[in-house]
């Protein structure tokens, strides 16, 4: 399964990039904070979908580093529609999502959690678990420049 990541310039190298640091530090909307995990996305259109979504728009007039990698197909659990928590895309973030992602981390149970991405639902993001023993296995590329369009940075009234 093809994937990607885009990361800031002060992150572009695979460890930090693929440390599961930030989202550990911070927290998101599959995992609490104290839990390590890495967010990818299924095409890099949809990895620049969520970052503009998150990300102050002033941030996106500078460079980023978008990572290609590859998942083995037998290392991913797929999230099923009827396994969501009923609030999994609320805003503030509902415990019962974080619980998802804790539990793939806390219970080892695969390095990869396919989960809907809450723009576009019927496309996939991934939770990664730096943590696992088969996490070894995916093929991470060597990164390259990635800018936003201008019409995505400029901030015009009305």
């Amino acid at each position: 399964m093809r994937a990607w990541r885009l990361v800031r310039p002060a992150h572009g190298n695979r460890a930090e990039a693929f440390s599961g640091e930030g989202a550990r530090r911070f927290g998101g909307r599959w995992n609490s904070v104290g839990v390590p995990v890495v967010y990818v996305s299924s095409t890099l259109a949809l990895a620049a979908l969520e970052t503009l979504v998150h990300a102050d728009r002033a941030s996106l007039t500078r460079d980023w580093i978008a990572f290609e990698l590859f998942l083995p197909d037998d290392v991913i659990l797929e999230l099923r529609d009827e396994d969501l928590p009923v609030d999994w895309r609320a805003t503030p973030v509902s415990p019962g999502a974080r619980y998802v992602g804790d539990a793939l981390v806390m219970e080892a149970a695969s390095a990869a959690l396919a989960v809907p991405s809450t723009i576009v639902p019927v496309e996939r993001n991934y939770l990664l678990n730096p943590e696992h023993v088969d996490f070894e296995s995916f093929e991470i590329r060597e990164p390259h420049a990635f800018r936003f369009d201008g019409r995505l940075t400029d901030v015009r009234p009305g």
